[in-house]
């Protein structure tokens, strides 16, 4: 590895930046907390980025840039890190960023979960969906949740990723990690094998198209427990983008194998504290009860976030209801909760109502 790339990863593991962006034309910027920080050092040159590529980016991935444009894997940093790289031509030259995928997992309370989401981990079977926007931190909490397994379960996990990106050695639990692309050509193919690998938990990367979603929710179905990622906010939403991704004539046949499957989507949203030293997660929760079940089944999936405001006792809470305490705890600020929040309407009058506290 050459120096310059060196000293990079290293000022990123002590500062803690989460991504590092490397591009013709400025110098190496770190995001740090969530904002961008320009590094004090020389504008780079055509030849800097295609020098701190190759020196940690394998022949192959070399190639498949050439040929394809863009290449991602994942790539360790001695013992103290481990890096999620995409590397890509832009106007004809390299460029790369770096997400750093901290090596020590997080526990549910760390993360900011609450303790339902443990009894969800010890489900026999079903579908937990973990969705939010990119960058979210989505892959954190899946991680977390497997460890938790790995630690207490006698289990087989298998981990279908794209790329690997943290790794999971075997505890009480055999984990087989299988990364697309490398070891499996892709998630729905890896879904198919992994059902005869005598699996109890499966952890789906990323639900990407109808033949990943099928075989995702047929694994659930019959008798194992399947964690996957889809980009969308909310319960509700997460529903009807599974539905819809299915033709019209399946829809119904979908919406009812939903019903039964689904344990419980988290949705989760990542924000700068107030105090600008680092970020807070923020989530909806939503548990599957039998009128969840129904809503889903009659396609009223509209009427789900008022089944998650009166399910505390269940373990749910709605997003809007996350950032209200977050936000009165002085944990993110005013812009972030009217700007997140689903229904902001109903938050400023919340809080008008409690005396306008800006």
């Amino acid at each position: 590895m050459s120096a310059q790339m060196e000293d990079l990863l290293q000022v990123m593991v002590d500062e803690g930046g989460s991504d590092l962006h490397i591009h013709v034309g400025i110098p190496p910027v770190i995001r740090l907390h969530g904002k961008l920080v320009h590094m004090d050092l020389p504008v780079l040159q055509p030849e800097d980025t295609e020098t701190i590529m190759k020196a940690i980016t394998s022949e192959a991935h070399i190639q498949k840039v050439r040929e394809q444009g863009g290449t991602d894997y994942g790539f360790a940093f001695g013992e103290m890190a481990r890096f999620r790289v995409s590397v890509f031509k832009e106007r004809g030259h390299f460029g790369m960023v770096l997400r750093q995928i901290p090596n020590k997992l997080m526990s549910l309370e760390q993360i900011g979960l609450p303790p339902s989401v443990k009894d969800i981990l010890f489900r026999p079977r079903g579908l937990v969906l973990v969705t939010g926007p990119t960058g979210s931190g989505k892959t954190t909490t899946l991680a977390s949740m497997i460890d938790i397994i790995n630690m207490e379960e006698d289990c087989h996990i298998i981990t279908i990723e794209d790329p690997i990106e943290y790794y999971h050695p075997h505890k009480k639990s055999i984990v087989t990690q299988r990364e697309v692309g490398v070891d499996v050509p892709d998630f729905a193919e890896a879904l198919r094998r992994g059902l005869r690998q005598d699996p109890d938990c499966i952890l789906v990367g990323e639900m990407r198209d109808l033949e990943t979603m099928e075989a995702a929710i047929t694994a659930a179905e019959t008798g194992h427990l399947v964690f996957a990622t889809l980009h969308t906010t909310g319960a509700a939403r997460t529903v009807d983008r599974i539905v819809d991704a299915f033709p019209t004539d399946q829809q119904e046949q979908i919406r009812t194998q939903l019903a039964s499957s689904i344990i419980a989507v988290i949705s989760q949203v990542l924000l700068v504290r107030a105090d600008g030293k680092g970020r807070v997660a923020c989530f909806e929760i939503m548990i599957t009860t039998p009128s969840i079940q129904a809503l889903i089944r009659d396609n009223k999936t509209f009427r789900i976030t008022s089944d998650i405001q009166t399910g505390a006792k269940y373990g749910m809470m709605t997003l809007d209801s996350n950032l209200m305490s977050l936000y009165e705890r002085g944990l993110i600020s005013y812009g972030d909760l009217i700007t997140i929040a689903q229904d902001p309407q109903a938050i400023v009058a919340k809080l008008q109502g409690e005396g306008g506290r800006r």
